[in-house]
C-alpha cells in the first residue's frame, strides 16, 4: 500500500512537471502526451486499475450468473401445476439458508441448518421433480456440493447377511454426498420386523444424517399413511425430519392441465375436442374408483400413447403438413386402458 501511494505521488509530480514545460513551450504537445502515455509509473497505475475492475467484473459475473440460475429454477418450481402450499415451504426454507450464511459472515449467531425431509402422497403427485429441483436450488446457494438427485429403495440399502446392509447403505450415502438422495417406499425398510436387516439401514442412515447433515438432503417418500406408521414406529427419525411436505392428488382440471403442458413441451397441441375427452376420461376413472395410483403418471401414459397413435395416423394417410404434424386428434387418443398400464 504504501509502494502504491508513493508510486502515485511520484507520477503527479512527473505529471506537473510535463504540463509546466509544455506551457513555457519547451515541448511540444506530442511529446507531453507521449510522455504521459509511456510513463511506467502512468502504466503501473492502469495495469493495477485494470486488474481490479477485471477481478471484480469476473466476481459480479459469476454472482449474476448463479442469480440466474437460482431464478431460472425458481420459475421452474413455480410453473408446477398446484403445489401451491409446498412451494411456499420451499422457498421459505431457502430464505432460511440464505439469511444463515450473511449472519455468519457478519459474525452473528447462526441457526442449525438442517434440510432432510419427508414427502408423502401418491405416486405421480410431482415428489421426485419437486426433490431434483430442490437439489438444484440448494447447489446455486452453496448448501450442497452438486445437487444431483440419487434415487434408492429398499433393494439398494438393504443386504442379505449381517453387516452387509450397512456397507451397501453406507455406499448409496457416499455416492449421494453433495446432492440429494431420495428415498422411495421408505417405509418398507421397516416391514420385516426386529430381526429384519431394514432396521440396521435405517441406523446407518440416522448415523449418516448427523454426520453428514450440511453436505447432503436426505428424503424418505411414500404413501401418507404407510408414512405416517413408519414414522410412529421410529420416533427418533420423526425428530430428525422437521420438513414434512404433503403431496395431494391432483383435481381433475388440474390433470388436464399437466396434459397440455406435456404436449406443448414436445411442441403438439391439443384440439377443443381432445381437450374436453381427456377431462371426460378421467373424470370418469375417478368416478369409477377414485384416482389414488395414477395422477401425472397415467397423463405422461396417455400423451406418450397418442403420440404414437398421431404418428401411426399420419404415415397412414399419407397427409404430412405443419399443421397435421402439431395437433393430437380425439382418435389419437386411447381410451381408460392407458391408466392401468
Amino acid at each position: 500500500m504504501i509502494l502504491l501511494i508513493s508510486t502515485k505521488f511520484t507520477n503527479k509530480i512527473n505529471e506537473k512537471n510535463v504540463i509546466n514545460k509544455f506551457r513555457k513551450g519547451e515541448i511540444s504537445i506530442s511529446e507531453a502526451f507521449e510522455y504521459l502515455t509511456n510513463n511506467s509509473n502512468y502504466k503501473l497505475e492502469k495495469e493495477i486499475s485494470n486488474t481490479v475492475i477485471k477481478k471484480t467484473s469476473r466476481e459480479d459475473l459469476q454472482n449474476i450468473n448463479k442469480q440466474e440460475k437460482l431464478n431460472n429454477l425458481l420459475r421452474e418450481l413455480d410453473k408446477l401445476v398446484g403445489l401451491e402450499k409446498i412451494k411456499e415451504i420451499i422457498k421459505e426454507y431457502l430464505a432460511f439458508v440464505k439469511v444463515q450464511k450473511l449472519r455468519e459472515q457478519y459474525n452473528l449467531k447462526t441457526e442449525q441448518v438442517v434440510m432432510h425431509m419427508i414427502f408423502k402422497g401418491n405416486p405421480g403427485t410431482g415428489k421426485t421433480t419437486v426433490a431434483r429441483i430442490i437439489g438444484k436450488i440448494f447447489k446455486e446457494i452453496g448448501f450442497l456440493l452438486n445437487g444431483d438427485l440419487i434415487e434408492a429403495e429398499r433393494s439398494d440399502l438393504v443386504g442379505e447377511y449381517i453387516g452387509h446392509t450397512a456397507q451397501k447403505t453406507k455406499k448409496v450415502i457416499d455416492n449421494a454426498l453433495g446432492g440429494v438422495l431420495f428415498i422411495d417406499e421408505a417405509y418398507a425398510l421397516a416391514r420385516g420386523g426386529e430381526k429384519d436387516f431394514g432396521k440396521e439401514a435405517i441406523d446407518t442412515m440416522v448415523k449418516a444424517m448427523e454426520d453428514y447433515k450440511d453436505k447432503i438432503i436426505i428424503i424418505l417418500a411414500g404413501y401418507r399413511n404407510e408414512m405416517n406408521s413408519f414414522l410412529e414406529c421410529n420416533p427418533g427419525l420423526r425428530s430428525r425430519f422437521a420438513i414434512q411436505l404433503d403431496f395431494p392428488d391432483y383435481s381433475i382440471e388440474q390433470l388436464v392441465k399437466i396434459a397440455e403442458i406435456m404436449y406443448q413441451e414436445r411442441e403438439y397441441v391439443l384440439d377443443s375436442e381432445s381437450k374436453h375427452y381427456i377431462y371426460r376420461v378421467i373424470t370418469k376413472k375417478r368416478n369409477k374408483e377414485g384416482l389414488n395410483n395414477g395422477n401425472a403418471r397415467m397423463i405422461r401414459n396417455l400423451v406418450e400413447r397418442s403420440i404414437r397413435h398421431q404418428a401411426k395416423r399420419l404415415i397412414n394417410n399419407g397427409k404430412i403438413n405443419r399443421d397435421n404434424l402439431l395437433y393430437i386428434k380425439k382418435a389419437d387418443l386411447p381410451g381408460e386402458e392407458v391408466f392401468y398400464e
